[in-house]
């Protein structure tokens, strides 16, 4: 018996870490352009990314964590600057 993950679970570990990176890209990008249109996506794509994986649950959580905080801050800059939200 192999203790190595086969081709799939290594596929799927890649494909769910490159999913919370691009969440966490996504969450600072919404920060500065239209945060109610682009952050909602991030944090969805967090979530799937944390589903899919147990390597990177430390780097998915930390997306939606970024995605909620992006959210707040966000949506407070916008607000605040007199920026469309959407």
């Amino acid at each position: 018996m192999s203790t190595y993950p086969s081709r799939g679970e290594n596929a799927r570990e890649t494909v769910a870490g490159l999913l919370a990176t691009a969440a966490i890209f996504a969450s600072l990008l919404g920060l500065a352009y239209r945060p109610a249109r682009i952050i909602p996506f991030a944090v969805v794509i967090a979530l799937v990314a944390a589903r899919m994986t147990t390597r990177w649950s430390r780097l998915a959580g930390a997306a939606v964590v970024a995605g909620v905080v992006c959210w707040v801050i966000g949506m407070t800059i916008a607000v605040l600057t007199e920026n469309p939200i959407y």
